[in-house]
């Protein structure tokens, strides 16, 4: 974990940075339909990084939910175990840290945890994550020493997946769009630079995300060139862990073969010694029955 680097802030981390746009995401996830009079404190928690990642968006609405907000392009099955960790630095920021020795009940807001996923390899429209999926020992009954789990709601919002959560909210919906036209780009042959561009000048006629395309050109650029090259290279290092891995696997299994030869060589080597004995034996047996003198009547 490295905490003095610095990230940019993403594309969508941006567009959902505000009350409005947070408070329109959240009805349409949770089918709600709170107004402009419910209250909404963004308490997204600033220079924490794990793995290069930060903590993209986290609020408290109607304060009565803390919602942990995730954007990813690739799953991460350890995103239980970071939204913990995300939580409890959350509870600490927002907590009176006195409240919590007093005997009367400190009342908190119920936590909430939600990844969107918009990644290009093929995901379930939704699945939990459980924090519980991640633990060793489960053969003891967890209930008799306190029990511990987190679950995260992964929603995937990319085109054709959740289009009815998408038609409620408009924010979201332009940025699925926006983002499937800079891939549609780059599979038409565009280097990623002229995707993102020619997906701006796409955007803007068609008057997606308001005005921020047309405010924030070069910002979106820039965003969008780290973003995607962060995801290329995520991709990367995955495929050369795999490469390793099978590579590894693939000496591993020349070295049990050739092992499970040798071992082979030498039971055959044992079989053809045992039938050279026996018939030896036999040998000797016929032997001794032919020198042995016949017993007179």
């Amino acid at each position: 974990m490295e905490a003095n680097r610095k990230y940019k802030d993403t594309l969508f981390s941006k567009l959902f940075s505000k009350p409005q746009s947070l408070r329109e995401l959240y009805n349409a996830l949770a089918d709600t339909e709170y107004g402009e009079d419910i209250e909404i404190e963004i308490n997204t928690l600033e220079n924490v990084f794990f793995n290069d990642l930060k903590n993209d968006v986290s609020f408290t609405i109607d304060d009565k939910y803390v919602v942990i907000l995730e954007h990813q392009s690739t799953i991460n099955e350890n995103m239980p175990l970071r939204c913990l960790m995300y939580i409890a630095r959350v509870f600490e920021k927002i907590t009176d840290e006195r409240a919590i020795y007093q005997e009367k009940l400190q009342e908190i807001p119920t936590p909430e945890f939600i990844v969107l996923y918009n990644g290009v390899k093929h995901f379930p429209s939704e699945q939990t994550l459980r924090l519980s999926d991640a633990y060793k020992g489960t053969e003891k009954s967890i209930k008799r020493f306190g029990d511990l789990d987190l679950t995260v709601r992964v929603v995937n919002i990319n085109p054709g997946n959740n289009d009815e959560l998408l038609q409620k909210s408009e924010i979201l919906s332009d940025y699925t769009a926006f983002v499937e036209r800079v891939r549609y780009n780059q599979r038409n042959g565009n280097i990623l630079r002229t995707a993102i561009e020619e997906a701006i000048k796409w955007g803007i006629a068609r008057g997606l995300l308001g005005t921020y395309l047309i405010e924030h050109e070069s910002e979106v650029t820039n965003m969008l060139m780290t973003e995607f090259n962060i995801d290329i290279a995520k991709e990367v290092w995955q495929d050369e862990i795999r490469e390793k891995y099978d590579a590894e696997l693939t000496a591993k299994d020349a070295e049990l073969t050739a092992k499970d030869a040798e071992l082979t060589a030498k039971d055959n080597e044992l079989v053809a010694q045992a039938a050279l004995i026996k018939e030896l034996q036999a040998k000797l047996a016929e032997h001794e029955k032919q020198a042995k003198p016949e017993t007179a009547l």
